[in-house]
């Protein structure tokens, strides 16, 4: 019997409703529900697992001593399904039920979480086809989504692994294919030649390792968090720098070879793009690797400065990143543009076809200079990078330019507080749109504070009157959008409790990213608590709202939220205060299933 089969089960035969389940094990009715249903099963060794046990077992003893009681007064009473006069047919004791509840969700033997997670990777890396995957396996592809996003478990977990297994081995046998899998579980390709050693390492793999990509996403969004755009600022004296207005000369065009005059043909156009009077924004993309260029200590700090030097004139600054490549090469290269990213001048965009196996590309654009150049893959110092100010050159990779970028797609979009108007648009356009979501928190939500509340801490804080309007605007605006949400489907929300020593050590605020206001409004303790209260009294009286309380915070300055297979959102809080709205299919999946190390209290 599946778990939520068992639970029902058991409050049949003790007649037990969930609002009195509620009372005896602490949890509450909406979580009770889930259960009941099916769509959520506790975690092996959960609290909510043992507040389960806990609340049915004394439910159990209660009716037993009732039954008990009646029969030694010689009372009448008639028993409740299940019951004699002498207590209940079955044994719910403790122990009875924790080893049905054991023996059904198979808590001793597999861990669900980190397959459930794996299989996702799996899936995002591979490009599998769910409705593929199902056809194999003689499932349903909407039961194949929910047990990928951990609303439905296997009734035999590791069974439905081996098959998992077996089906990659038996796609997925080409020898680019095996590379793939080898890179994602750590192995060397030759080690899956054979049909069953294959399927045996994918199995291993599926339920006891770990994704590198997933450190690699939880690293990313931590430099994220720790990122101060002033404090950058002021160590590369971005306030200070000032942009050159002699012309800079060069012939009308120049051709390099070899990868040193490639990389100062880069910084040309940097230059000639600086220095230029005009003012229309870039156009940049580039599948050549950067090993070679990497390696010379000077060129990366030269690089960035002429990026900070474009920035700094105001010019807006369109990527196409080459993300056909090793997860891990372009997190470490979306790393370097953090700082680019946080000034709101950066557009990123990615090529969703892959590219072919021979040809490397390059091309960078301006309004009065164009770079261009070609290599053959694994030969790039053998390559030709070519600089043009001629205008029919430059009109002619304008042109080819744009067409690329019409071909991109958005790898992420950035919000700042000059677009914040687009930001809520989006958001609003999006209420009606099917799919779960997910949010972790660094503080606690805006709109589960009552308007009185959010007065009271303004006022104390000497928050201006009108950015009180505007804060107080926000949080309606949340709480309406999130009620429209929660007409079709369900919202979650992970929040670290801090204790009075946590709070002591680092106060928290207010969460204001949507609002775009970056001056810190801290809580007192007791305002905090009142907070808190408030929030589990919204989760309570909101069914289709879930609240997730943990005992520790990953991050401190960002909160993220997930529409689940659609979009991942990062909000910062301050320096700067921004979102990024993230689409790319890969980047998305390993942020949905990424493990943060936090603890459930």
């Amino acid at each position: 019997m599946e778990f939520n089969e068992i639970l029902n089960e058991y409050m049949d035969e003790l007649q037990c409703s969930a609002k009195a389940l509620s009372e005896a094990s602490g949890l509450s009715e909406a979580t009770i529900s889930r259960y009941r249903s099916g769509e959520r099963i506790p975690e092996a060794g959960s609290d909510n697992l043992a507040a389960m046990i806990k609340g049915l077992a004394a439910i159990a003893a209660d009716c037993s001593a009732a039954a008990e009681s009646d029969a030694a007064s010689g009372r009448i009473r008639t028993p409740n399904l299940g019951e004699t006069a002498g207590g209940l047919t079955a044994d719910i004791s403790a122990e009875a039920i924790t080893a049905r509840f054991t023996e059904a969700a198979g808590f001793d033997a597999f861990d669900m979480d980190k397959f459930r997670i794996n299989l996702n990777v799996l899936c995002s890396t591979l490009s599998m086809s769910t409705a593929d995957f199902a056809r194999s396996m003689r499932y349903d592809p909407s039961h194949i989504s929910r047990i990928k996003n951990g609303q439905r478990r296997p009734s035999d977990p590791s069974k439905f692994a081996e098959e998992t297994a077996r089906y990659i081995a038996r796609t997925y046998s080409k020898a680019d294919d095996r590379a793939t899998v080898a890179s994602l579980i750590g192995c060397d390709a030759s080690a899956l030649g054979n049909s069953a050693a294959y399927a045996d390492l994918v199995y291993r793999w599926l339920t006891s390792g770990t994704a590198a990509m997933q450190n690699e996403v939880a690293d990313y969004l931590m430099k994220i968090n720790d990122f101060d755009l002033n404090e950058y600022i002021k160590a590369i004296h971005f306030d200070t720098l000032k942009v050159p207005s002699v012309p800079f000369q060069f012939a009308t065009s120049k051709t390099a070879h070899n990868i040193k005059e490639m990389m100062e043909i880069e910084l040309d156009f940097i230059k000639a793009t600086v220095l230029s009077k005009s003012s229309e924004e870039l156009i940049c993309y580039s599948d050549m690797p950067m090993e070679e260029m990497g390696r010379d200590k000077d060129f990366p700090k030269k690089w960035m400065y002429g990026m900070a030097l474009m920035l700094k004139k105001g010019l807006h600054i369109n990527i196409i990143h080459d993300i056909n490549r090793p997860f891990s090469e372009m997190m470490l290269g979306l790393e370097s543009f953090i700082p680019l990213y946080m000034t709101g001048q950066i557009s990123p965009y990615y090529i969703s076809s892959p590219q072919n196996n021979v040809f490397l590309h390059f091309l960078k654009v301006s309004g009065t200079a164009a770079l261009t150049g070609e290599a053959i893959v694994g030969h790039h110092s053998e390559g030709q990078y070519y600089l043009t100010k001629k205008e029919e050159e430059v009109k002619y990779y304008k042109r080819r330019a744009k067409r690329l970028l019409a071909n991109a797609s958005p790898l992420m979009t950035i919000y700042d507080k000059s677009s914040a108007a687009a930001y809520n648009a989006f958001l609003n356009s999006d209420v009606q749109t099917s799919g779960r979501r997910r949010r972790l928190n660094s503080s606690l939500p805006l709109f589960t504070a009552t308007d009185q509340l959010l007065a009271q801490i303004l006022t104390r804080s000497s928050v201006p009157q009108d950015d009180q309007a505007m804060i107080l605007c926000c949080a309606a605006e949340q709480r309406s959008r999130l009620t429209q949400i929660m007409e079709h489907d369900v919202m979650t929300d992970e929040i670290a409790i801090a204790s009075e020593a946590d709070f002591s050590a680092r106060p928290l605020a207010l969460s204001l990213a949507d609002a775009f206001y970056e001056n810190d409004v801290f809580y007192t303790y007791d305002e905090y608590l009142q907070h808190l209260q408030l929030t589990r009294e919204y989760a309570e009286t909101h069914e289709n709202y879930e609240l997730k309380l943990l005992s520790s915070a990953a991050f401190h300055n960002i909160q993220i939220c997930m529409h689940e297979s659609r979009w991942a959102v990062v909000s910062k809080d301050k320096s700067p205060c921004i979102h990024f709205m993230i689409f790319h299919p890969k980047m998305r999946n390993a942020i949905e299933n990424m493990v943060i190390p936090i603890i459930e209290d």
